[in-house]
């Protein structure tokens, strides 16, 4: 059932339907379409502008692609795109991930000085025989195609970044901000699935280390034929586990959204036990989205909300956790 903050923000924006609650292989969450659903709070607005080419009858790839740029433009968000948190050298950089409707894909990683890399992952998945592209590379591909290059350290993340300095202690910090990566799912009116995810990683993290937003099966994965997946949080966890690919294939074996995100979480937790690890500051969030429309999400911890907007309108929930 609704606890009373998610009854207050779902009865303020929007009745959700509710089907067979309880019950196995059932989403509580039911199927519509046009869908789009993305990680945090932060998707309020850049679903907005994804809802705008779904409500119009257009294709759910120009929609993730639109909806996740919002945040990628965005420098009050310090976690993805322009303005993010740089690395413990002073460095931003950034990667990215989208997926198609035919399991199409396209990917940068440790993208610097482009402030868009969910668009230059899309012109690598359309414009090259490649899936990934990384570092000058991708730099390079960026340029060729058109891309504007910039600053992308603002003074609001260098003070930041200096701040840290004075201790230089690097820890993952659960539910920063209360926003992270921007993963984000639609189903658009013709049934197509698309995804796509993009973050600038962890603040502070080692020069060159890229988490699991940019890998296909780790922080997304689409399967036009089941539904599709995409993560939040600690990256390292998710990668260990594969986690948006384990959602999708449990979504193939019958298990509604919820549960299927219910399971991957459970894999990182029985992971970390079996090895005798504590998550004490691990965070993770799963969201999934089936080809029917009906959706899903789980968390590790308290905290993790994500934003639907379908025919019932725009709205934030807050998601179910283990801990």
């Amino acid at each position: 059932m609704l606890n009373r903050k998610q009854f207050l923000k779902t009865g303020l924006l929007g009745a959700i339907p509710f089907a067979g609650i309880g019950c196995t292989n059932v989403s509580k969450f039911t199927g519509s379409k046009p869908v789009v659903i993305a990680t945090w709070n932060t998707a309020i607005k850049a679903n907005v502008a994804a809802w705008e080419i779904l409500d119009k009858g257009g294709y759910a790839l120009d929609a993730v692609e639109a909806g996740v740029m919002v945040e990628e433009n965005d420098p009050k968000n310090m976690s993805v795109g322009y303005g993010g948190r740089p690395d413990r050298e002073g460095n931003v950089s950034l990667d990215a991930c989208i997926m198609d409707d035919k399991g199409e894909c396209g990917s940068v990683v440790f993208l610097q000085n482009y402030k868009n890399p969910v668009s230059v992952a899309r012109k690598v998945m359309e414009e090259t025989p490649h899936i990934m592209l990384a570092g000058e590379g991708a730099q390079q591909f960026a340029k060729d195609q058109g891309f504007e290059e910039m600053d992308l350290l603002t003074p609001k993340a260098k003070e930041a970044w200096e701040k840290w300095l004075k201790n230089g202690k690097y820890e993952p910090v659960v539910n920063i901000e209360n926003h992270d990566t921007i993963g984000m799912l639609a189903l658009d009116v013709d049934g197509r699935l698309s995804g796509a995810c993009t973050t600038s990683g962890a603040a502070w993290k080692m020069h060159g280390r890229v988490g699991d937003s940019p890998l296909i099966g780790a922080g997304l994965f689409v399967d036009p034929e089941v539904g599709a997946a995409c993560a939040t949080g600690l990256g390292e966890e998710v990668v260990k586990t594969a986690g948006s690919a384990l959602i999708v294939e449990m979504m193939r074996q019958g298990h509604s959204p919820e549960e299927a995100c219910k399971i991957a979480v459970d894999r990182i937790i029985s992971r970390n036990k079996r090895n005798g690890t504590s998550l004490k500051n691990t965070q993770v969030g799963y969201l999934a989205l089936n080809k029917d429309g009906a959706f899903g999400a789980y968390s590790i911890r308290k905290g993790f909300d994500y934003g639907v907007y379908n025919k019932d309108g725009n709205r934030i929930i807050d998601s179910e956790f283990r801990v």
